[in-house]
């Protein structure tokens, strides 16, 4: 049994296979299952959020690099990069030590549900900051000019949209941040606290059955 109390969490040699193997499906998904999981989860959005969340909490990594992966995934939401979300979070995660899995999970704000708003909000505020009042696009209208690669036009709007998200994914970043790094130090301290009593309910007991005998 090695101890990592940096992180907070206690690792028993061959436990992890087991868990694996308890948890690991009979029949494995189909890269089409997985897309359509992706789209529409088979609970909801809710739950697999809040999943996702304590996943992030259960990271062994200390509070700054989870906070910091976090945020890094968050930031990368709001690039107007399309597909390339864990790829850029993945990269940028490494370049500032954070980690790396907190970053990929982090990508998962951009979903089906929140990219037009996140298009939205960052194509309004690109076109304030660059002072452009012609005419704008839909999210429709930009995915038909990038299927097109009608380039000319896709670096205008390009540049409109990567002006907003660098300030709206900065602000979004530092929140996460904040948050992130707060909620993740209140679960650690949380959990050695548990973890403390159980230990000394045992000493306890063991103490208390030495006396009797």
């Amino acid at each position: 049994m090695v101890h990592y109390a940096e992180y907070g969490y206690i690792f028993v040699p061959g436990a992890l296979d087991k868990i694996i193997m308890l948890f690991r499906r009979r029949k494995q998904a189909s890269l089409c299952e997985r897309i359509s999981v992706w789209f529409w989860p088979r609970r909801s959005f809710s739950r697999s959020f809040r999943y996702m969340g304590k996943r992030v909490l259960r990271i062994p990594a200390t509070p700054h690099a989870v906070a910091l992966g976090l945020a890094v995934g968050i930031f990368s939401a709001f690039t107007p990069l399309y597909g390339l979300h864990i790829i850029l979070a993945v990269m940028v995660g490494w370049l500032l030590s954070a980690n790396m899995a907190a970053a990929a999970i982090g990508t998962a704000f951009a979903n089906p549900l929140t990219i037009p708003l996140i298009f939205s909000a960052i194509y309004a505020l690109g076109r304030i900051i660059l002072n452009i009042h012609d005419h704008s696009v839909s999210i429709g209208e930009f995915f038909k000019l990038l299927n097109d690669w009608n380039f000319a036009e896709l670096w205008i709007i390009f540049s409109q949209l990567f002006v907003g998200s660098i300030v709206l994914g900065s602000i979004a970043a530092v929140l996460v941040y904040m948050s992130a790094l707060k909620a993740t130090r209140r679960f650690r301290s949380r959990r050695n606290a548990r973890f403390a009593r159980r230990v000394g309910g045992r000493q306890k007991l063991k103490s208390a059955g030495n006396t009797k005998y």
